[in-house]
């Protein structure tokens, strides 16, 4: 083969870029190339919400401060139809184009040693010496190059199901919704819902997704409409819509053994409660590439498949079970109904939904319980307009 590297990673998005970070933080000799297929900086479309997890991963590698500039937002409104709750975070998020995010965590890799290059995979393929890719020659691959993942189809798995589809745009931020991070649920395939992300800087990120099914995917034109009617004014003046699929997150997760890894939206790594996908991006691809370092020093190549696997269900396993079956439990409207509810009462309850939607959280006998009172206790009268609340409520009605 020619060209060999010790590791290459495709896609330098969060999920490559962690992994060749992670690698470069175990073993600071090796020869790691990061490929994408296009220049970076590049727009990706993405609800660009950062959490408080995401940072916990880099902040070890060196590279927690790709956040600098942004202004945190602590405010997070849930809705649905007459309920709503607004409740201030436990931990700070950041709203951070992928653009500006991609571009830096790239930066810090290359800083750390990799090599960046610009090449679009088109054929994977393993060799008795390691694994080839096109006329890349690596003794360990990871695949970070998201939903249509040409590394994934190389390994022989089958493309990821189910999946939502999101549209993406930005626009001038309303003054109600300044400083909020504003989700709110439709009534057409759940889970579904449209949000508004501020940014901070008069912008703000703005979309609506929904569960595909069938052989007749929403249109552009219904994903706007939708946008609107649930969220008024998040259209007017709205720049660089973009659509993606989210391959999301099932009851069970399996990754071949071998030198070929997968890591984000490539293994299949979306919250299928949210759709949220860059911790899960950042926190697999850190852990594939340590996998990959540990196997290389090793001189084992080939157990570093095995090894990331135990690592990814060790770390995410049972969340991934949960928020299985908190997304199946989100197709019933009254079951939203019943956790907007819940959380309403109770400041613990809303911290549980935050952590399940957008970490590892777990849907523990607090939220359990809380769900069935929201069920038992119906319906609630309308909710007032949505202002941003104090440090230590939540708003209801």
């Amino acid at each position: 083969m020619s060209d060999s590297h010790d590791l290459v990673v495709v896609g330098a998005g969060p999920a490559g870029s962690a992994a060749a970070l992670a690698a470069l933080a175990h073993s600071p000799h090796l020869r790691v190339l990061l490929v994408d297929r296009a220049d970076l900086p590049r727009d990706k479309c993405c609800g660009d919400g950062i959490a408080p997890h995401v940072l916990d991963v880099l902040r070890p590698l060196g590279a927690a401060d790709v956040v600098e500039g942004w202004r945190p937002l602590r405010h997070l409104t849930l809705s649905r139809g007459s309920r709503e709750v607004a409740g201030r975070m436990r931990r700070e998020v950041h709203v951070i184009p992928r653009e500006v995010l991609d571009a830096r965590l790239a930066e810090r890799a290359v800083e750390r040693g990799a090599d960046l290059v610009r090449h679009r995979v088109r054929e994977v393929r393993a060799t008795g010496d390691g694994v080839d890719l096109d006329h890349l020659g690596a003794r360990v691959v990871v695949g970070a190059d998201g939903v249509h993942s040409a590394v994934r189809a190389g390994t022989g798995l089958d493309a990821t199901a189910p999946r939502a589809l999101a549209l993406r745009g930005y626009a001038p931020t309303p003054k109600g919704r300044r400083g909020l991070q504003v989700i709110r649920y439709g009534e057409r395939r759940q889970p579904s819902y449209a949000w508004s992300f501020d940014r901070g800087d008069g912008l703000a990120n703005v979309g609506y997704g929904e569960l595909v099914g069938g052989a007749d995917p929403p249109s552009r034109a219904l994903l706007l409409e939708q946008l609107e009617e649930l969220l008024p004014g998040a259209t007017d003046g709205g720049t660089a819509w973009r659509g993606h699929h989210l391959p999301l997150s099932g009851l069970g997760w399996r990754h071949p053994d071998g030198p070929v890894l997968l890591a984000g939206d490539a293994a299949g790594l979306v919250n299928p409660m949210t759709g949220e996908g860059i911790y899960y991006a950042v926190a697999t691809g850190a852990l594939a590439g340590r996998a990959a370092a540990r196997a290389l020093a090793a001189d084992e190549p080939a157990a570093a498949g095995a090894a990331y696997g135990r690592e990814v269900r060790a770390l995410l396993g049972r969340h991934l079970r949960h928020t299985w079956a908190a997304a199946r439990l989100s197709r019933h409207p009254r079951v939203v109904d019943a956790g907007i509810g819940a959380a309403a009462r109770d400041q613990r309850v809303f911290d549980d939904l935050v952590e399940i939607g957008l970490g590892g959280g777990r849907i523990g006998p607090r939220l359990g319980l809380g769900l069935l009172g929201g069920l038992l206790t119906g319906p609630s009268r309308p909710a007032p307009p949505t202002t941003p609340p104090s440090d230590h409520h939540l708003t209801t009605c």
